[in-house]
């Protein structure tokens, strides 16, 4: 299973947040760091606050930052908002494949990929974090791109 470049961006910039607590970062810091686009980081960071994950706030002072529910909220459910619920494979597309009445391996991966989100659902964002990868998240914090430390 391959996980979207928004699944991937949402679970960076979570753990990103979560280094830094309750310190806001703006987004623009933030996709610096990530070296990613703007745009890309700003439709991610809108649909987090959707979810209750991370809290924006405008202004002076405003920024980015991680909520309570945030910090404790599953990795497997984070990757099944992002990724959403569908097949492995698309049996139904615009070519259907011609075994998808017969067809046990649909059902396999479908079980395969239950698995793989079901080995997620345990872990948190603080567990994302935890040493040796929150040292190294913030040792990226305020570098600028393509600098090394």
């Amino acid at each position: 299973m391959r996980l979207t470049k928004s699944t991937d961006l949402a679970l960076r910039t979570i753990m990103r947040l979560a280094v830094t607590g309750a310190e806001p970062c703006t987004a623009r810091q933030v996709a610096g760091e990530m070296q990613v686009p703007y745009s890309h980081l700003a439709k991610v960071a809108a649909r987090l606050q959707h979810l209750g994950l991370i809290e924006t706030r405008r202004g002076r002072g405003g920024g980015l930052a991680l909520t309570a529910t945030g910090r404790t909220a599953s990795v497997g459910q984070l990757v099944r908002e992002f990724e959403g619920v569908g097949d492995v494979v698309d049996c139904e597309g615009d070519a259907p494949c011609p075994l998808r009445q017969g067809c046990r391996l649909r059902m396999a991966l479908r079980r395969a990929q239950e698995a793989f989100l079901a080995s997620l659902d345990p872990l948190t964002v603080d567990d994302l974090v935890a040493s040796p990868t929150g040292p190294v998240l913030l040792g990226l914090v305020g570098r600028a791109p393509g600098v090394s430390p």
